[in-house]
């Protein structure tokens, strides 16, 4: 038997002896490792704080102590500690918990999250409610050093300077964010561990709180006492504690970035994926193509990505072209607001974003960047419905840019289409462009469009009665829908749009001559979609539409073919479905 065996909630861990504690961080560390070969998932930063959370649960008394954690990156050992350690340590049962903090789990859990640089405010929110029915608990935040490059975490620590209770701030100082941190902080950081917290520039003193450093943070005794000395504290205080991403696995200590997260099953003993897969050609290679060329041909062009570097292989480019690239950090405003100003000055400015970031910085993609038509380009990558935690949704991005005016927002198809968007994008200096990449595999194909300014739809397939928009990556799913209506002998017309914002008035206006039945599929929310708008300007016609697409909410790890299922997206079902329009058109003598 283990120690961790004998560890079910957080009082087992109150009496442990010494040896005991450091037993028990090793069954932590493994167990974390388990799951994450087995099943993927976060793996450097939850390794380094094993023996913080381990003081932590020994010192404070969860959930009466309130323990919140940022973006949950490093809640798996707090999850194993607090009775759901069958999550982490039985095969049969390792999909049983998300990578995430959430209080539907557990009562030790306080709020749901993936987005980081949220956990001081929250912190502050949940002292001031404290305080506000008398309570008396230790309200305690534990945010990332990557983390403070979002500028929630400094408005946290603004509001926490003009707070006189109890609150503390673990500041976990890994020297990692995802990726390598970028940004001032980092430098001011460094000199903080290099004087061992002495340093008389301190940022945290300047916001008005307490502060004190522990070097030795993966030193559980060390550990204790910090915060045996801080308990029920009176004031807020900053905890700086130096840790180290990967701890105790040697293969995430030297690799931080690339075993920051397991995308899938990996081999234990040197941290390589099981199923290496040989690259192939994919969409980030046309982009990164054209950059290359545009800066040879002397272009000022600037790459611009908010700590996900990896997601679009920009790693290459940086080393390339290191005074075209920035990494903003964890700050998808900055960025964003970033980016447009070098367009609005005379650069070209590439804005780099996952779909379920983006949606941070959907102020300064209206009111900055759209409002004042600068002319920035942003490439939203995992913008697609499913996939992933509900934390980290993607299908609320087609809406989310496509409603903002003063935007081109394009959904290429192709290989093709992708490079004449960039083309176009690149040479005019009218209007910021969106452009979301497809998300269904690598397809050639080209349109034929070359001029984005106006919206034209590109009828690819020719027949009558029925015509099926395919937008974006779900565009091979119309030609499939249309292949299984010719078994009802329906010759379906095909038209892949381009374009997510804007109506093609022309287009339509030629196919409700000899079409009745108008169908839309997107990879992305219905609500304020691209079928509704499609849906819109057909009313005048008085034609029968169907739209495809996801309903509006949050879809928490749900398999994609049971999505589909859902929301009637198999090219079954949705043949089924226009058999049944057309079949009501019949009867209403329209065919």
């Amino acid at each position: 038997m283990t120690i961790l065996d004998k560890v079910n909630q957080p009082s087992d861990i109150k009496n442990l002896t010494k040896n005991e504690l450091e037993e028990l961080a090793a069954d932590v560390r493994a167990a974390v490792i388990y799951r994450d070969s087995k099943i993927g998932g976060h793996l450097g930063p939850n390794l380094g704080v094993v023996e913080m959370t381990i003081a932590l649960h020994r010192v404070f008394n969860s959930p009466e102590d309130k323990l919140i954690w940022d973006v949950s990156h490093q809640s798996y050992p707090h999850k194993i500690l607090t009775g759901r350690k069958s999550f982490f340590t039985d095969e049969n049962k390792l999909g049983g918990t998300t990578g995430y903090t959430d209080p539907s789990e557990s009562v030790h859990d306080f709020i749901r999250v993936g987005h980081t640089s949220t956990s001081i405010a929250t912190a502050v929110g949940y002292a001031m409610a404290r305080d506000m029915r008398g309570g008396k608990e230790n309200v305690i935040a534990i945010i990332g050093d990557g983390a403070l490059s979002g500028g929630l975490a400094f408005e946290g620590l603004d509001g926490a300077g003009d707070f006189n209770k109890n609150l503390i701030i673990i500041v976990n100082d890994n020297e990692w964010a995802i990726a390598e941190n970028h940004g001032g902080i980092y430098r001011h950081l460094a000199e903080l561990r290099a004087s061992k917290g002495t340093s008389a520039n301190n940022i945290f003193k300047s916001f008005g709180l307490d502060y004190r450093y522990l070097d030795e943070g993966n030193d559980i005794q060390s550990l204790i006492h910090l915060f045996e000395s801080v308990k029920d504290i009176n004031h807020p205080i900053v905890l700086h504690i130096h840790t180290e991403k990967g701890h105790g696995y040697q293969p995430a200590i030297e690799n931080k970035e690339a075993l920051h997260q397991a995308f899938e099953p990996f081999n234990v003993e040197t941290g390589e994926y099981l199923n290496k897969t040989k690259p192939t050609r994919n969409y980030n290679d046309v982009i990164l193509e054209f950059m290359d060329k545009k800066i040879e041909e002397g272009e000022n062009l600037v790459a611009i990505n908010a700590a996900i570097p990896f997601v679009f292989n920009l790693k290459q480019f940086a080393a390339k072209h290191p005074q075209n690239y920035v990494d903003g950090g964890i700050a998808e405003q900055y960025t964003v607001t970033l980016g447009g100003a070098i367009a609005a000055a005379g650069g070209r400015a590439f804005i780099f974003h996952a779909a379920t970031f983006l949606q941070r910085a959907y102020d300064q993609l209206s009111h900055d960047v759209a409002l004042n038509k600068e002319p920035a380009i942003v490439i939203v990558h995992g913008g697609t419905i499913g996939g992933a935690n509900d934390t980290h949704q993607g299908s609320f991005a087609l809406s989310l840019t496509s409603n903002i005016p003063n935007i081109i927002d394009l959904a290429p198809t192709s290989e093709e289409d992708l490079l004449a968007m960039l083309e176009w994008a690149n040479a005019q200096h009218e209007h910021p462009v969106v452009i979301h990449l497809p998300e269904r595999g690598f397809e050639n194909r080209a349109s034929g469009i070359t001029d984005f300014s106006k919206a034209k739809y590109q009828i690819l397939k020719s027949g009558s009665n029925v015509v099926i928009f395919g937008l974006g990556s779900m565009y091979s799913q119309a030609e499939k829908v249309a292949a299984e209506l010719t078994k009802s002998d329906i010759n379906a017309t095909v038209v892949n749009p381009l374009f997510t914002n804007k109506i093609d008035e022309e287009t339509l206006a030629q196919l409700v001559t000899n079409h009745q039945v108008f169908v839309t599929i997107e990879d992305g929310t219905l609500d304020r979609g691209f079928g509704q708008k499609i849906a819109a300007a057909l009313g005048k016609y008085g034609v029968k539409f169907l739209t495809f697409g996801a309903e509006a909410e949050f879809i928490d790890a749900v398999p994609m073919d049971e999505l589909y299922h859902r929301y009637h997206l198999t090219p079954e079902l949705m043949s089924e479905d226009i058999l049944k329009a057309v079949k009501a058109t019949k009867s209403e003598g329209e065919f």
